[in-house]
């Protein structure tokens, strides 16, 4: 059946991978005796080394370019030789028979991907209106059903599948978010498929500085920009690129007016629902206009980057 590695890409939440840490190591001891645990650390001080140390069991890497999409394909590279790739995020928590229900599903439906669920815990309590733009809202999908696109922090990859196509995390998308995004596009966009497992949930810890109206807003600008900017990477020729940047420029237009239009309407009305889903839908189509003209949006700004 070949190697599984449970891979955390981490970057100075050294208290939330020593909480993870443990349970990974169950679930994969369970797995058997060819599936591990590997952290890729992204700081550039390699701060995670010495709570990777007090787990014997775990292996770890430093990789010092920063990015997640480095440190996605240094986790690629450390597999070279394994059949399975399961990534999960530092600030989550596995259900119990998470990794179990991934490998289960992968290996049933022969898919070159499987995506789990995830379901949000909050530090404190979202405000109303950031819970009536349903900003932190999750799809939840019946097992089996095949899904176009996934993130890497609920996902295994089948790198058989992987290593035939040559597929890597793009680097310009190093620093904006969404290499994750892009890749199983460009998985489903070559025909293999990508398969949701719903009972493989994970619990992802939202900090309160993620739950302001700022934040919030600023992630659903970078998911209209990251649309428009995988949609252009993964057209062929130039006359689909620019039939690409006027449809999405129409779209983004389009939605950022009618987005702007419900928020007035909303905050005059007292509808805060409206207000709320009004301003989340501008937001996103001003991300997408903001990706048709070249513009990139850098979500992890970090000092040391060039």
């Amino acid at each position: 059946m070949g190697a599984v590695i449970v891979c955390v890409l981490t970057y100075r939440r050294n208290r939330e991978l020593g909480e993870l840490l443990p349970a990974l190591i169950e679930q994969a001891a369970l797995a058997g005796p060819e599936a591990s645990v590997l952290v890729v650390d992204n700081d550039p001080d390699g701060g995670a080394a010495e709570v990777v140390s007090s787990f014997p069991a775990v292996r770890y890497v430093h990789e010092q370019e920063p990015g997640i999409a480095a440190a996605r394909n240094r986790a690629l590279a450390e597999a070279s030789s394994a059949r399975y790739l399961v990534f999960i995020d530092d600030d989550e928590t596995p259900t119990p028979d998470w990794l179990g229900l991934l490998l289960e599903t992968v290996r049933t439906t022969q898919a070159a991907a499987v995506v789990g669920s995830v379901e949000s815990v909050f530090e404190v309590e979202p405000s109303a209106w950031v819970r009536a733009g349903e900003f932190f809202a999750r799809r939840r999908l019946t097992t089996g059903t095949r899904v176009r696109e996934g993130a890497t922090n609920n996902l295994i990859l089948d790198l058989e599948v992987v290593r035939r196509l040559g597929l890597r995390f793009d680097g310009e998308f190093g620093l904006s978010g969404g290499s994750d995004t892009l890749f199983t596009l460009q998985l489903t966009s070559s025909g293999e498929e990508l398969v949701w497992c719903d009972e493989a949930l994970v619990y992802d810890r939202v900090p309160a500085a993620r739950t302001t109206r700022e934040w919030v807003l600023r992630r659903a600008f970078r998911a209209g920009n990251t649309l428009v900017r995988c949609a252009l990477v993964l057209s062929t020729t130039a006359w689909s690129r620019a039939a690409i940047r006027v449809r999405f420029g129409l779209d983004g237009a389009a939605r950022t007016v009618l987005g702007y239009t419900q928020f007035l309407i909303g905050q005059l009305s007292g509808r805060t629902t409206l207000s709320a889903r009004g301003r989340r839908r501008a937001a996103r189509g001003s991300g997408m206009v903001a990706g048709v003209i070249g513009h990139v949006h850098v979500e992890y700004k970090r000092e040391t980057a060039a």
